[in-house]
């Protein structure tokens, strides 16, 4: 990988997520030698992904340069790679572009969907983990309109200008809440010769109610906005497959649909090489200490969401959000330095600053530790708080003023077919009908 030999210790971080950010750093001018590794060269803001998918704001603006993020650090490098595997025997990262001797390994890879094994479902729907995906849904979406004016047939017409949303965690809700807002202030005026009341927002819950990892209150108020906002909940239901067109659920309870978007739940994003005794299968999480060592390793840890560190309070590991992947990365900054004076390591404790969630203009949920509350005041504690995890000046300058715009002309400019987005799995009309 071209990186130049030290005498200082050397940190393989693999992963430019939130943990993997943090952690590099807390690990600025230390002296040690940081090697930063992902198969992208910018790090995403994934809590603002639904807002490019329904057109809120551009993909740049919740992106930010991994290289610009540490280009005034002391002997950190980045490279662009996929990491294959993980050589623990010989201490070596095996990545598509060369091997890495490592001294201290961080695996910080994330997460991704879970479709629990249904590969029908991940054939034919839609996921939004990344900021390609989100511009494939956003292209998607509007494809399917521009296909709807075209097709004459009633049942056609009516699946491609229906949605629906598989989970209602707050990438499913947030998602809803946008595309209701578009159905209401946006595609009534781009496609006036489609009956867009017609268009159905439905948001599919296994559980008995939405956002349950936070409180009753907060789940009753989101529900409470997205119905009237026109979204259709349906709880207690769980698809069992989606063939393209149309979906079967655990009841009589089927949809037609050209789009179906998933966000039932996440997985760790493993690299291989670890031993099977580490892994929590599964959910496909590496099993940590309180250190964030990985079991069976004194030189291997593993942060953010890939990272399953059992407790008391959490025994399924840590909720797989920002905070604690953070939390985790600020931690193991200082742990490491520690271990390489040979000093005794601090224990994690994960200090749970609250959750939130917005489901559109002057609505939201919040959940503090002290206090629970909904509403305008929300939506704006929501705002400022994303605004103020962006990375970049320029970043959280955009985005402040994409969202004052939309507020006042109730627009969403974003809505741009940049890289068409094609399903091979649906066609409503044949050449001859174009």
């Amino acid at each position: 990988m071209n990186i130049p030999n030290s005498t200082l210790p050397r940190i393989v971080i693999i992963g430019g997520g939130f943990a993997g950010i943090a952690l590099a750093k807390k690990l600025k001018n230390k002296k040690v030698q940081v090697v930063l590794l992902d198969k992208h060269n910018y790090h995403t803001f994934q809590p603002l992904l639904y807002q490019v998918a329904t057109g809120g704001l551009e993909a740049g603006s919740i992106a930010y340069p991994i290289r610009k993020v540490i280009q005034e650090y002391d002997d950190v490098y980045f490279r662009l790679t996929n990491v294959q595997e993980i050589d623990t025997k010989n201490q070596k990262v095996i990545a598509e572009i060369g091997d890495l001797s490592y001294d201290y390994l961080v695996i910080a890879t994330g997460s991704k969907t879970n479709y629990f094994g249904n590969k029908e479902i991940e054939r034919n729907s839609m996921s939004m983990k990344t900021i390609p995906q989100s511009l494939n849904i956003r292209s998607l979406i509007l494809e399917n309109f521009e296909q709807a004016v075209l097709t004459t047939d009633v049942a056609d017409q009516n699946s491609l200008i229906n949605f629906v949303l598989v989970g209602g965690g707050p990438t499913g809700v947030e998602l809803a809440g946008a595309l209701a807002e578009m159905k209401k202030a946006i595609l009534q005026k781009d496609y006036p010769d489609l009956d867009i009341a017609k268009m159905e927002i439905n948001l599919i819950q296994s559980g008995d109610r939405i956002l349950n990892t936070m409180s009753e209150k907060s789940s009753e108020a989101a529900e409470k906005f997205l119905s009237n906002l026109g979204v259709k909940i349906w709880k207690n239901v769980r698809v069992t497959n989606y063939d393209g067109r149309t979906i079967t659920t655990n009841s009589d309870l089927t949809f037609e649909t050209a789009t179906v978007i998933w966000t039932a739940g996440v997985q760790g994003a493993l690299v291989a090489g670890l031993d099977g005794k580490a892994l929590v299968e599964k959910v496909e999480r590496i099993r940590v200490n309180e250190y964030n060592q990985v079991a069976g390793y004194d030189t291997i840890f593993a942060i953010g969401d890939v990272a399953s560190m059992e407790s008391e309070i959490f025994p399924q590991g840590h909720p797989m959000m920002a905070q604690p992947a953070m939390q985790q990365g600020e931690l193991l900054g200082e742990n490491l330095v520690r271990l390489i004076r040979n000093q005794k390591m601090v224990a994690f404790r994960y200090n749970d600053k609250g959750s939130m969630a917005t489901i559109g203009r002057n609505k939201a949920v919040v959940d503090l530790p002290k206090y629970h509350f909904s509403g305008v005041f929300a939506w704006f504690v929501w705002m400022f708080v994303h605004l103020f995890s962006l990375i970049g000046f320029k970043n959280k300058a955009v985005v402040f003023l994409n969202w004052v715009y939309n507020y006042i002309r109730f627009d969403r400019e974003g809505r741009l077919i940049i890289r068409p987005y094609k399903k091979k799995s649906f066609t409503t009309f044949t050449s001859d009908e174009v």
